[in-house]
């Protein structure tokens, strides 16, 4: 295939893919209204989506040679680092805060790996990197001084940190998995970690609520968990990488910037979220300091 046909295909598939992980936001902020808590809530996407990540491990690693000793300790890490913690914290951040304000914080997660990257490796940083950077972190400041100003200002810090730390741990996360992503590929290794994840997950559960709680849950939770595991979180994953395969990375990440326009309009549609010019502003500013960063920092 030409690269002229890649790139029709390759820019739907990662536009489709940023849309489909951005609704996971819409989600789960529709499963709280139905008196969820996020220990029951991730535990049920996990559990819907590890038959999924099981079989894309599978898929990826047949004709391979199996993992060595280090190569199980570092999916370990990698699955605690970069998707329970991160999956669990974002869970629990979003039932203080807008889905608007989430998707912005996680979209600051290329200045956090280049933070990372600079602490652990000495990788250079250029001044336009730092611009790009002042730019975005000052729109997520800006949405989050507004929503102290209509909503708790306890409650809003707190989820508003908690989206932060989901960030942070899956900077490193993406920091750490340089290595193993050459050994093992990134599929093998998205569904090796995301599987430890899962388990991480519904032993969780069983450990912190009672197994009965299940039968008092709302249908509307099941099946939002349902579309949760599939739609927004096994299927983004498949593609964004058959896009990185046709358009590669960069192009793939640039596209992905239609993630916080998708959540902030869902919000406002599906969920009825306000949209100020407060937030119209902010975006704006995380979107633009975010494409500085990427256009100078490849």
């Amino acid at each position: 295939m030409t690269a002229e046909k890649k790139l029709g295909p390759g820019l739907v598939l990662a536009t489709l893919g940023a849309i489909a992980f951005s609704g996971k936001a819409i989600i789960v902020k529709l499963a709280y209204r139905h008196g969820v808590d996020a220990v029951t809530l991730i535990m049920l996407r996990m559990l819907f989506a590890l038959p999924l990540f099981l079989v894309m491990a599978w898929w990826a690693g047949r004709g391979k040679p199996p993992l060595t000793r280090r190569d199980g300790l570092g999916v370990l890490g990698l699955g605690v680092s970069g998707y329970y913690l991160a999956s669990f914290l974002d869970f629990a951040g979003l039932a203080y805060i807008s889905a608007s304000l989430e998707r912005l914080i996680l979209y600051l997660n290329p200045t956090l790996v280049l933070i990372f990257g600079w602490l652990a490796y000495r990788r250079r940083v250029t001044r336009w990197q730092l611009a790009g950077m002042a730019i975005s972190y000052a729109g997520v400041l800006l949405v989050f001084g507004h929503e102290l100003q209509v909503g708790q200002t306890a409650q809003a810090a707190w989820g508003t940190l908690l989206v932060f730390l989901s960030a942070v741990s899956y900077a490193v996360y993406l920091v750490a998995s340089g290595e193993f992503v050459r050994r093992l590929g990134s599929l093998r290794l998205v569904g090796l970690a995301t599987s430890v994840a899962c388990v991480l997950c519904i032993a969780q559960f069983l450990l912190l609520r009672p197994v009965g709680l299940l039968a008092t849950l709302a249908p509307e939770v099941i099946w939002l968990s349902v579309l949760n595991a599939t739609v927004c979180t096994a299927l983004p994953v498949l593609a964004v990488m058959m896009a990185i395969e046709r358009i590669g990375a960069p192009m793939a990440a640039q596209t992905g910037m239609v993630g916080p326009m998708s959540t902030i309009l869902m919000g406002v549609v599906i969920l009825g979220e306000p949209f100020t010019a407060w937030v119209a502003a902010g975006t704006v500013l995380v979107i633009a300091g975010i494409f500085v960063f990427t256009r100078t920092g490849r």
